[in-house]
């Protein structure tokens, strides 16, 4: 176990804008500033769709102020992962349900977000060749059913295919209210499409998808505004890692290429930026000023060997965040809310139980037992 070290001069329980204060986002009443990250946990059923399990898991971390989903596909081409959940059939939308009501009986609030893995997927888990924007594979291996395999070339998208993919986060985000989620958030990271679109080795186009930093942000615009569009801003967010090398993509002109992205996104007003640590403080913090609206911070490296903890949270609510993002830490203490305000020890998950299925390493997590 890792116990979190408390300090005198934390005030993050009572100053305005404290870790454990209330926080209006867009049509909700967050009751805290903590945010259950999205991580992949690969338990759909097949054919993309969401079980009970599901319902449990998200339900058991509802004292989160806001809960983000596992990313889910918006198409069966927009699959990256085995196991992952669909917002394309009505079948999906249909067990979900379950899901986004048990988080609402247990008084949480839950966004789905919406992942299109471009590159970053494989024909023996889709049946269909990847796309992306250009002929550039992705780093490494990718995970398919029968175990890792080398990421093959994507098919380019023709000029007149690109809309049609940036719509797709706005017909999933259309499902996803219709499936009783508070919201979407659209994956801008990682190394998935909209990244490979926003990124200077995965995308050498050069028509108005490529090219130049206004030509290379338009996808990322594109999409959001579609799902503006869709199901108003309040319920739209977008999850960023500015600097990121996940999946081999690479990014010049860092500071440049997200400035004019978050100017391009300031008038579409959408409910927040979810920003990761993939780049050093001057640049986060650079970022934070150019964006005028609500920001959520995921303060340490995403899979890197730190977890998020409440000093991280503290020093980003200090340094402008409105939101703090906890991911890992969240698998192994459902009750993470109530850890960080009292003080408590926090659990280690058992990494080997991520992507296997199953309950255990999942559900089976308990809170917290004070002795008696």
């Amino acid at each position: 176990m890792t116990l979190i070290e408390t300090h005198p001069e934390d005030t993050s329980r009572t100053r305005p804008g404290g870790l454990f204060t209330g926080y209006r986002l867009g049509g909700l009443t967050l009751p805290n500033r903590v945010v259950m990250a999205p991580m992949t946990r690969a338990r759909a059923a097949a054919g993309g769709l969401a079980t009970p399990s599901m319902a449990t898991y998200y339900a058991q971390r509802a004292t989160a102020g806001l809960i983000v989903s596992e990313g889910v596909q918006p198409s069966l081409i927009g699959q990256s992962n085995p196991g992952t959940p669909g917002l394309y059939t009505d079948e999906q939308v249909a067990s979900w349900r379950p899901v986004t009501d048990a988080v609402h009986a247990n008084g949480g609030r839950i966004f789905a977000q919406i992942m299109h893995g471009g590159r970053v997927s494989h024909p023996d888990t889709t049946g269909l060749v990847p796309v992306g924007p250009s002929a550039v594979p992705a780093a490494g291996e990718v995970f398919t059913p029968t175990g890792p395999q080398a990421a093959p070339v994507p098919r380019v998208l023709e000029a007149g295919e690109v809309p049609e993919h940036a719509r797709s986060y706005a017909s999933a985000a259309r499902r996803a209210v219709d499936a009783g989620f508070d919201g979407v958030e659209l994956h801008g990271a990682n190394g998935y499409l909209i990244s490979q679109f926003l990124s200077s080795n995965a995308n050498l186009r050069t028509d108005r998808y490529g090219g130049s930093v206004a030509h290379r942000v338009r996808f990322a615009v594109e999409a959001v505004e579609a799902t503006i569009d869709a199901v108003g801003a309040a319920r739209t967010g977008i999850r960023l890692s500015p600097g990121g090398t996940f999946w081999g993509v690479e990014e010049k002109g860092v500071p440049e290429l997200y400035t004019v992205l978050l100017g391009e996104l300031a008038r579409l007003e959408p409910a927040y930026v979810h920003l990761e640590a993939t780049t050093d403080d001057e640049v986060l913090v650079a970022l934070r000023r150019a964006w005028p609206g609500t920001l959520i911070m995921n303060p340490v490296l995403p899979l890197g060997p730190a977890r998020t903890g409440r000093a991280d949270a503290v020093r980003w609510l200090g340094l402008g965040a409105e939101l703090i993002s906890f991911g890992r830490s969240f698998i192994a203490n459902p009750d993470l809310v109530e850890r960080l305000r009292g003080g408590l020890p926090l659990e280690t998950e058992d990494a080997a139980t991520y992507y296997q299925g199953g309950d255990t390493g999942y559900v089976t997590y308990s809170s917290y037992r004070h002795a008696g």
